[in-house]
């Protein structure tokens, strides 16, 4: 069993891509189809989404990286709590992209979702056990939640969504090696800002 009680999903990034590409036929897509499209139960393709398309192009788009950022943060807090259903504030799902822009930021990332597919697998199973799981939900809500007050960092926004599709991809792959190297990368994200401070 994986989170929130749900079986262990076994679709992979390259299928999570092709059911976004799916999704912008639409002219907008809007948060509120992201979550119906796969599902309010499905919670580990949900936390995948954003920081997948904040990995893209589409983070320079003005306040998108906070908008998914926060999604990111409520969907590993829900996570967390083991809700067997996912809450999205009205004011988050009313948000939109252009489905246009979203099928060219999907396109443009297939090769790191191909890549991450062909290299992940069933490995280093406690980093994706209890108690370690918890702690790597919350390093994901960590990184979501702080995306709004890094959003004019540059580059931050990216390396931690980055993060949190590496802390992702453990889950889905059951690969205790991903959730390393999301830890690995959330500290070199942390070490920008002082670095710009210093």
């Amino acid at each position: 069993m994986s989170e929130a009680g749900e079986p262990r999903p076994r679709e992979g990034l390259e299928t999570i891509s092709e059911r976004l590409v799916a999704l912008a036929d639409h002219d907008e897509v809007s948060v509120a189809q992201v979550l119906e499209g796969f599902g309010p139960a499905s919670f580990v393709p949900l936390l995948v989404v954003p920081a997948f398309l904040v990995v893209t192009p589409l983070s320079g788009i003005p306040l998108l990286p906070t908008v998914l950022g926060l999604v990111i943060g409520l969907v590993a807090l829900q996570m967390v709590a083991r809700r067997e259903h996912l809450w999205l504030p009205e004011v988050l799902k009313r948000r939109t992209i252009s489905g246009r822009r979203l099928a060219r930021a999907v396109e443009h990332a297939r090769p790191l979702a191909r890549w991450i597919d062909r290299n992940s697998r069933d490995r280093l199973a406690i980093f994706v056990a209890e108690p370690l799981a918890t702690v790597a939900r919350l390093a994901c809500a960590a990184c979501g939640l702080s995306m709004p007050f890094l959003e004019l960092v540059p580059f931050s926004s990216s390396i931690l969504a980055a993060a949190v599709l590496f802390f992702s991809v453990g889950f889905l792959a059951h690969d205790g090696l991903f959730v390393l190297f999301g830890v690995c990368v959330m500290a070199v994200a942390a070490l920008i800002p002082l670095a710009i401070i210093f």
